[in-house]
């Protein structure tokens, strides 16, 4: 969509790392590809991303204004090289790992020091930010860090302080002044299920599953459910149906039902 939607001419460094990862979750789980011009592809973005993953961009959100440099967009960045080092170690495919590996510790690094808030307790939105932001509940999922490493306790503790409206996740910290004139809207449905992501890899089964809980039950006459939900009026709102609710739903289903089986792995813990 280019009518009304800025996005088309954004930089959003976070779909780097969704698409690597999907590559290598495709091969984990032998999946055919064609491995030659696959990897080719995936070399190619890389090389690209080594040039650009420090550049500032609109973030997961698609947020207008002034590009920042946002947490999550740096933890995939992150990603997108720690699944092509392990696609190359696990596959055999060429590749200069210790290029690789050097850049993939940097970010770690860079992140950790410029995108957590020592007074908070807790990763922001972006460097230098005060603010939060629901992408930060999936850091534990793609395995930058554990999920009871205190600084990821200290970011789900924090959103859960100064981010939820009636239960519900909102996806923007409400307490943030922006230069962007910001529209009124709902919980954001899928933030919820990445909240419950999250305690379900701290291993607190029971509030992931009310989270699941109340999400399912505002679903309509048939399963179906919207980006948003409005609390106050009682209704869901934005864009419906939402495939990226039904989709947090479903992982959200399976993590909930892995981690009471323990000889399987919850979905979103995607670090391998």
């Amino acid at each position: 969509m280019r009518v009304g939607n800025a996005a088309h001419a954004q930089l959003q460094l976070d779909v780097y790392g969704e698409l690597i990862d999907a590559f290598h979750q495709s091969r984990m789980a032998k999946l055919k590809l064609d491995d030659e011009a696959t990897w080719a592809l995936e070399c190619a973005v890389l090389n690209h991303l080594a040039e650009v993953w420090d550049h500032p961009d609109h973030g997961i959100w698609e947020r207008r204004g002034r590009p920042k440099h946002y947490v999550f967009s740096k933890v995939m960045t992150w990603v997108a090289f720690d699944r092509a080092i392990k696609s190359a170690e696990t596959f055999g495919f060429k590749a200069p790992l210790l290029h690789w590996r050097t850049l993939r510790e940097a970010i770690h690094r860079d992140v950790c020091h410029r995108g957590f808030d020592t007074e908070e307790n807790a990763f922001v939105e972006s460097y230098g930010s005060k603010r939060l932001d629901a992408s930060l509940l999936l850091l534990p999922g793609v395995g930058f860090l554990p999920a009871d490493d205190p600084r990821i306790r200290g970011t789900v503790a924090a959103i859960e302080k100064h981010m939820m409206r009636d239960g519900f996740v909102l996806r923007h910290d409400p307490r943030e002044v922006s230069e962007e004139t910001q529209p009124i809207e709902g919980a954001f449905l899928a933030c919820t299920l990445w909240l419950a992501d999250a305690h379900v890899l701290a291993g607190d089964l029971d509030r992931a599953q009310a989270l699941f809980d109340r999400i399912a039950g505002l679903a309509n006459d048939v399963g179906l459910l919207a980006e948003e939900y409005d609390s106050v009026a009682r209704r869901q709102t934005g864009n419906f149906p939402q495939a990226l609710t039904h989709i947090a739903l479903i992982n959200t289903a399976h993590n909930l039902s892995a981690a009471r089986h323990a000889s399987d792995k919850p979905a979103m813990q995607r670090s391998k």
